[in-house]
C-alpha cells in the first residue's frame, strides 16, 4: 500500500472513530449529567424521594441489562444498522425526558434512554474491533477511556451549569445534537461488510431470564440501605434473582444461539478479565459517588466546586489511558502496563481510605490521580485483551460481557460502600452523642430539624449548617467515608491477582473483518483438501472411478479434458 493510500485509510478510520467517540460520550453523559440537578428536577415535577432514586436507578438498570443483548445482536445482524437504531432510540428518549411533565414520564424515558445508551456503549467497542486490529486498537482505546472519564466528571458540572442558566430540561436536550451528529458521521463514514448467518435465532427466553435476574438484583442493591440487609424485601428480591440466574445458565447451555455463551467462561482470558472488571467498576462508580460526598459533606464545598475537585482523577484516567494506549500499539506489549495499573488501583484505594476532614487538598488530589491512572491503564485494555483472545464470531458478546459485569460490579460496590458509610456514620454520631446534643440545644428549632435529617440517614452539605454542628458532621463523615473506601481495597487486590494470571497473548494485527475473511478462506482450503483426499482414496480403491468422474465433469463444463483423452473416448465410442 502506498503512502497516499495509507493516509487515506487512516483518515477514513479516524472519521469513523470520531462518530463512535461521540456515541460513547452521549451514553456516559446521559448517566451522569443529572447528578447535581436531581433535587431541582424532582421538586419541579412534584416527585417523591422514591421517584428521585428511580430516575437514576432506572438508567443504570436498563443500560446494564441491555448491554449483553446488544452485544449478542451485534454477532447476528448488521452492526452499523444496530448502532444507528441505538442512536435513534437515545435521541428520541432524550427528547422525551426533556419534555417530561411528571416524574413517572421522566422515569419511563430515562429507562428508554438507558436501553439506547447500553447499545452505544457496547456497539462502539465492537465496531472499533471491525475497523482496527488489536495492535492498532490500543492507541484508540485510550481515547475511549478519556471520553468516559470526561463524561463521568464533566457530566455533573455541565448539568449544574445548564440547570442554573437555561433550566433542567436541557440536561436531556443536550444529548440530542450530539446524537444527531454521531448518526450523520457514522452514516457517511462507517463502512463494514459483515457476513450474516444463514438463520438468525434470538434467545428470547435468555433475554427474559437475564432481565429478571439482573433487574431484581440491581433494584435490591439500589435500595438495600432502606430495605436492610436482613429483611423480607431482601429475601424476596435476592431469591428471585438467584432462581432466574440458575434458570438462565441452564437455558444458555442448551439453546442454539445463547445470549451469553457459557463456553466464554472456559476462556481463561475472559473469566479473569471479568473478575478484574468488577473491581474497576467499583473504582469508577463508587469513588466518583463518594468522593463528591466527601467534598460536599466533609469539606464544605458546593456541588460545582466538588465536581472540580475530582478533576485529578479524570486527568489521571484520561492521561494514562492515552499514553499507555500509544505504547501498547507501538510495542505490541500490554501485560506490564495492565499489571502496573492494577498496582496503582491498590495504592489509590488504600490512600483514599485514609482521608480525613483536614487532609490537605493537594494530597487528596494525588490519591485521586493515582486511582484514576490505574483505572485508565486497566479498563479499556481488559476489553482489548478479551477481544484479542475471542473468536471473531463472538466479538460482540465477549466485549459486552466484560462491560456488563463491570456495570453490575460497580452498582453492587456503590450499594455496599453506602451501607458501610451509613453504619460507620451512625456509630460515630453515637460516640459523640454528648457533643451533638450540646450543639443541637444551642441551635434550638433549627437543631431539631437537623437532628431529624441525621436520624433519617441524610448527610446535608455542611456549608448549609451552622458552625457548631458542621464541624462535628465534617469530622465524623470523613471517617465514615474513608471506611467506605476500604471496601475497594480487597477488590483492587483481587483485580491485580486476576490480571497477573491473564495469558500474555500477542496482539493480533488483523481487525475482526479480516480475521473472519481469513478464517472463511482457511475453512474453504481445508474443505477442498478434505474433498481431494476423499477422491484420492476412492481412486485407489476403484481405478476406473477417476476417469468416469472427469468425463462427467467435462460434460457439465466444469473442467476441460486433454485432447488425447477426448480422442480416446471418441474411439471407444466408435
Amino acid at each position: 500500500m502506498s503512502t497516499t493510500e495509507e493516509k487515506r485509510a487512516t483518515r477514513r478510520k479516524l472519521e469513523a472513530l470520531s462518530g463512535l467517540l461521540l456515541a460513547m460520550f452521549c451514553s456516559m453523559l446521559s448517566m451522569t449529567v443529572v447528578g447535581s440537578s436531581m433535587p431541582i428536577i424532582v421538586d419541579d415535577l412534584g416527585g417523591t424521594q422514591t421517584q428521585y432514586t428511580w430516575v437514576i436507578t432506572m438508567t443504570l438498570l436498563t443500560t446494564a441489562i441491555s448491554t449483553p443483548i446488544w452485544g449478542k445482536l451485534a454477532d447476528l445482524v448488521n452492526r452499523k444498522v444496530l448502532m444507528l437504531v441505538a442512536l435513534v432510540i437515545f435521541v428520541l428518549a432524550s427528547a422525551g425526558a426533556g419534555a417530561s411533565q411528571t416524574a413517572e414520564m421522566l422515569i419511563f424515558f430515562r429507562a428508554l434512554q438507558g436501553i439506547g445508551g447500553g447499545g452505544l456503549q457496547s456497539l462502539s467497542q465492537v465496531l472499533m474491533a471491525d475497523i482496527l486490529s488489536p495492535r492498532e486498537r490500543g492507541r484508540y482505546m485510550g481515547l475511549f477511556a478519556g471520553v468516559m472519564s470526561i463524561g463521568l466528571v464533566g457530566g455533573p458540572l455541565l448539568g449544574g451549569v445548564l440547570t442554573d442558566s437555561v433550566g433542567w430540561h436541557w440536561n436531556f436536550y443536550v444529548g440530542i445534537p450530539l446524537g444527531v451528529a454521531a448518526f450523520i458521521v457514522l452514516t457517511k463514514t462507517l463502512k463494514i461488510r459483515q457476513a450474516r448467518p444463514a438463520k438468525i435465532r434470538i434467545d428470547y427466553i435468555g433475554i427474559v431470564l437475564l432481565s429478571v435476574a439482573a433487574g431484581f438484583l440491581l433494584v435490591w442493591i439500589s435500595n438495600v440501605q432502606s430495605y436492610g440487609w436482613i429483611s423480607w424485601e431482601t429475601l424476596y428480591m435476592v431469591g428471585i434473582s438467584v432462581v432466574a440466574t440458575t434458570a438462565f445458565i441452564i437455558v444458555e447451555m442448551r439453546v442454539a444461539e445463547p445470549l451469553i455463551p457459557m463456553n466464554l467462561f472456559r476462556n481463561r482470558t475472559f473469566t479473569l478479565a471479568v473478575l478484574a472488571s468488577i473491581s474497576i467498576g467499583v473504582s469508577m462508580f463508587g469513588t466518583s459517588v463518594y468522593l463528591a460526598q466527601y467534598m460536599q459533606v466533609s469539606r464544605g464545598f458546593g456541588p460545582t466546586e466538588a465536581g472540580l475537585m475530582t478533576i485529578p482523577m479524570a486527568v489521571g484516567m484520561m492521561g494514562s489511558s492515552v499514553v499507555i494506549g500509544q505504547l501498547v500499539s507501538r510495542t505490541g506489549k500490554w501485560k506490564r502496563y495492565v499489571v502496573l495499573g492494577g498496582a496503582l488501583m491498590i495504592a489509590g484505594t488504600s490512600l483514599l481510605s485514609t482521608l480525613q476532614y483536614d487532609t490537605p487538598l493537594w494530597m487528596a488530589g494525588v490519591f485521586m490521580f493515582l486511582l484514576g491512572a490505574g483505572t485508565g491503564m486497566t479498563m479499556q485494555n481488559l476489553v482489548l485483551v478479551v477481544q484479542n483472545a475471542s473468536d471473531p464470531r463472538e466479538i460482540g458478546v465477549a466485549s459486552s460481557g466484560v462491560n456488563f459485569f463491570r456495570s453490575v460490579g460497580g452498582t453492587t460496590g456503590v450499594a455496599v460502600m453506602g451501607s458501610v458509610l451509613a453504619a460507620s456514620m451512625t456509630q460515630r454520631l453515637e460516640d459523640r452523642a454528648a457533643d451533638v446534643r450540646s450543639a443541637m440545644t444551642e441551635l434550638g428549632p433549627q437543631g431539631a430539624e437537623i437532628a431529624d435529617k441525621l436520624s433519617g440517614g441524610s448527610l446535608p452539605p455542611t456549608r448549609d449548617l451552622p458552625e457548631p454542628i458542621a464541624v462535628i458532621i465534617e469530622q465524623v463523615s470523613a471517617v465514615a467515608i474513608s471506611h467506605a473506601f476500604l471496601v475497594g481495597v480487597p477488590l483492587a487486590v483481587l483485580s491485580l491477582i486476576a490480571i497477573c494470571f491473564l495469558p500474555n497473548r500477542e496482539l493480533n494485527q488483523k481487525n475482526t473483518q479480516e480475521q473472519l475473511t481469513t478464517s472463511a478462506a482457511n475453512g474453504a482450503v481445508e474443505q477442498t483438501a478434505s474433498d481431494e483426499d476423499a477422491w484420492s482414496n476412492a481412486d485407489r480403491e476403484h481405478p476406473g472411478l477417476s476417469e468416469a468422474r472427469d468425463v462427467a465433469l467435462a460434460s457439465t463444463g466444469a473442467i476441460r479434458l486433454p485432447a488425447h483423452s477426448k480422442k480416446e473416448k471418441d474411439d471407444d465410442d466408435g
